[in-house]
């Protein structure tokens, strides 16, 4: 942040005299402090009446023609389950019912939060959409998990199909507290293993 959104004129940072203890962007001119928060990122794992899970290949970047399930930022005015079905619909056309909530993945390094749910499709109507190149069902041995888009949702995933083998659904926290070395399988896998 470079100008303060109130007046316009240049923010510097420091620690506010309001007895803050933490660096803020503060305008010198008319005094408001700027508070940078956390982005909220909402999902679900959408699953069909056959237990396969719906699955879109990226058609944006970042991680563009890597797969993910339904996930975005969260808007304004929506609870995190509203928000993961409009993110279901954006990227997938399809119409979800959320259930619960399985996991929070607290990610600092890119200063975001995870809210993951478990949903169903509420019919086999899906699609590609701009998003989306590619929207398939996938069993869990058809998941390219060396293809996955980001930590999180391979994180998700193993998750959501431990709690299914084992019958027992689950709620899940996940500290994911640096970045992986690098984007391939081996280090994701060592990466997430430490991390849990």
């Amino acid at each position: 942040m470079k100008f303060c959104s109130a007046c316009g004129a240049e923010v510097v940072i420091r620690v506010p005299d309001d007895g803050d203890h933490l660096p803020r962007h503060v305008c010198p001119a008319c005094s408001t402090i700027h508070y940078l928060n956390p982005k909220v990122i909402v999902g679900v794992v959408p699953v069909a009446a056959d237990g396969r899970v719906l699955m879109c290949k990226r058609n944006i970047e970042p991680r563009f023609g890597k797969w993910t399930f339904p996930a975005g930022f969260m808007e304004l005015g929506e609870t995190s389950g509203q928000g993961a079905a409009r993110e279901a619909l954006e990227e997938s056309q399809a119409q979800i019912a959320i259930d619960d909530l399985m996991a929070v993945i607290n990610v600092p390094y890119v200063n975001q939060v995870y809210l993951i749910h478990r949903g169903r499709l509420l019919d086999e109507q899906f699609g590609p959409t701009s998003e989306s190149s590619e929207v398939r069902l996938m069993r869990e041995d058809e998941i390219p998990w060396e293809e996955i888009a980001f930590p999180t949702i391979y994180q998700s995933l193993r998750y959501f199909f431990a709690d299914r083998s084992a019958g027992q659904p689950r709620f899940h926290q996940l500290d994911l507290t640096r970045r992986p070395a690098r984007a391939d399988q081996t280090e994701l896998t060592s990466w997430l293993a430490e991390a849990s």
